[in-house]
């Protein structure tokens, strides 16, 4: 689906006025970021580069995953990639033995942050905010991979 075709879905639940009134922005504007537009603003004066457009081109252009994280945690989950590095045919069990090994390393940093004081600081978090992260991408893999067939015997 296209952003402006995700934003139109959108506006229909809030409505267009609403939006524009609350963005204190032109509902014209609003109308506009419901049409198809083009990389350049100046190829279709119809349309206009919407706010989903012009986060992916920042995006793109930093590759700052925050960015997109911090979309996710605005609406409350998070980003999971999907990564399918590393994953062939023959490497079902190989995979599965990285999940196992990932959800490993997840474990032993909360028993050793539990360990010497039974707390969990902001560094221990991080940390294990970061191995959470690297369990998810796999699993996320893997699941995709089975998805995509990549395991099914021809």
């Amino acid at each position: 689906m296209e952003s402006h075709e995700i934003l139109k879905k959108a506006f229909e639940k809030a409505g267009p006025k609403e939006v524009a009134s609350k963005l204190n922005i032109s509902l014209s504007l609003v109308y506009k970021w419901c049409e198809p537009s083009s990389e350049r603003e100046s190829d279709n004066p119809a349309g206009t580069r919407n706010p989903l457009d012009r986060i992916k081109a920042i995006y793109e252009v930093t590759e700052d995953r925050n960015i997109i994280n911090w979309l996710c945690n605005a609406a409350g989950g998070s980003f999971v990639e999907n990564y399918t590095k590393n994953i062939n045919p023959a490497g079902v069990v190989t995979t599965i033995q990285i999940m196992i090994k990932e959800f490993s390393d997840l474990l032993k940093i909360v028993s050793d942050s539990m360990r010497d004081d039974s707390n969990i600081d902001e560094k221990e978090t991080m940390r294990i905010r970061k191995e959470w992260e690297d369990l998810k991408c796999v699993t996320e893999s893997f699941v995709t991979a089975c998805e995509k067939g990549v395991f099914e015997k021809n």
